[in-house]
């Protein structure tokens, strides 16, 4: 079980959850990825910088992680060009579904969300279907 760490999860859970509610209080909206990354596609007046800069962390900090760690944390259990479609396929699900993990499952189900909390459902269902699809039938 060497992929078990509880800790770091948790560690990681909690840096999530707090960012969350920091930006929420900070800037009074939800912490969603796909809809600041679409802002970042559509920009509107006065959005642009902030959503950019969110964006920038995203990219920035696996690579400072990267740069001060001694083992690499990047690991593809499948070919490249699987883990690409699944990216692209995840993005247009969470455009078609107005909303994305982060948005839904952290945001949304904390708020008690009914659409969120569907949302998020489907999320799960989609990701253990797909899993065992990739993993059991097609061997991948």
């Amino acid at each position: 079980m060497e992929n078990f760490t509880p800790v770091s999860a948790a560690v990681g859970g909690v840096l999530i959850g707090l960012s969350a509610v920091l930006f929420m209080a900070l800037n009074g909206r939800i912490a969603g990825i796909s809809g600041i990354v679409a802002g970042v596609l559509t920009p509107v007046s006065g959005e642009w910088a902030w959503r950019i800069a969110f964006v920038g962390g995203l990219f920035a900090a696996p690579f400072l992680v990267w740069l001060f760690s001694e083992r690499p944390i990047v690991v593809f259990p499948h070919p490249l060009w699987l883990t690409i479609i699944g990216g692209l396929l995840v993005g247009f699900g969470a455009r078609l579904g107005g909303g994305c993990t982060s948005g839904h499952g952290v945001c949304g189900m904390a708020r008690l969300s009914k659409r969120s909390i569907a949302a998020t459902l489907t999320f799960m269902v989609s990701a253990i279907v797909t899993v065992f699809i990739v993993n059991h039938l097609l061997g991948l």
